[in-house]
């Protein structure tokens, strides 16, 4: 199976550049499963129902969101109407919507997609992360019930997210970092067959801090004072992603790459 995933997706760039970009990948590249982190994609904070909307009629199979889940709060009652969006398996006991699904692919092929939110250097504490991945892996054993597996760790800490590649390596396709909105160069695929990177990077301007517009980050760093908003980047952006290609047998990855395009990036691809 070829599977896409593509990183926070940062306002209306970012939006602008899946919309051009997604269509052209899946045809090119025979993409069978796309999942996209929607979680920036509504002024940098949030989700929209039609933003939501634009993302899955690019491409996206599923869209998954982060701890901005519910900054827009139309995402309260569209979640609910909408399977195909994924909230954090451990945002909140009484969030609605759900963290994981199986979906099914054309040909009848299974693929759960789940998403989980860290626990360090994050502004609230969430429930952990390890025993709400373990107990949906349990239910949806690779090779056994779904044909592929993707969790999306959506963390700060690089060695939390690390960990989580380890705890599941062999009983997922893919586990890939998300929050960070900074590309790491450690795509590889882990001894028992599971892909990993640290984080996939964002689709957004990069000409930017972390995908807000320069001036005021830059302001709070040197002066330690606030003066306006944080505001998206508007410039070309860079679509930046995953790509893995997976053994149906077992479930296990065969290939991955970086996905890098358009943008102040260098363009790659599979």
């Amino acid at each position: 199976m070829r599977l896409l995933y593509l990183g926070d997706v940062m306002g209306r760039a970012g939006r602008q550049a899946v919309a051009e970009t997604l269509p052209r990948l899946r045809k090119d590249w025979s993409l069978d499963f796309v999942v996209v982190n929607g979680e920036n994609a509504t002024s940098g904070a949030g989700l929209s129902q039609a933003h939501a909307e634009g993302l899955l009629k690019a491409g996206a199979d599923v869209v998954t969101l982060g701890d901005h889940a519910f900054d827009q709060r139309d995402m309260l009652q569209y979640i609910e109407a909408e399977p195909r969006i994924l909230r954090p398996l451990n945002f909140a006991k009484a969030a609605p919507g759900k963290g994981a699904r199986v979906f099914t692919v054309p040909g009848g092929r299974k693929v759960l997609v789940a998403q989980v939110l860290g626990q360090v250097f994050m502004k609230r504490p969430f429930d952990d992360p390890f025993s709400a991945v373990d107990a949906v892996l349990r239910a949806q054993p690779l090779a056994a019930t779904v044909t592929a597996a993707l969790v999306d760790i959506h963390c700060e800490a690089t060695s939390e997210k690390m960990a989580m590649g380890h705890w599941c390596d062999g009983r997922t396709s893919v586990v890939v970092g998300s929050h960070t909105h900074v590309p790491t160069a450690d795509a590889m695929i882990l001894p028992g067959g599971t892909a990993y990177q640290t984080d996939a990077g964002m689709c957004g301007d990069y000409d930017s801090v972390i995908g807000m517009q320069k001036e005021e980050p830059m302001r709070r760093f040197i002066t330690g004072m606030a003066k306006g908003r944080f505001t998206p980047a508007l410039g070309a952006a860079t679509v930046s992603g995953l790509f893995v290609e997976t053994d149906d047998r077992t479930g296990k990855a065969q290939k991955v790459a970086m996905v890098r395009a358009g943008g102040l990036l260098q363009p790659s691809a599979p």
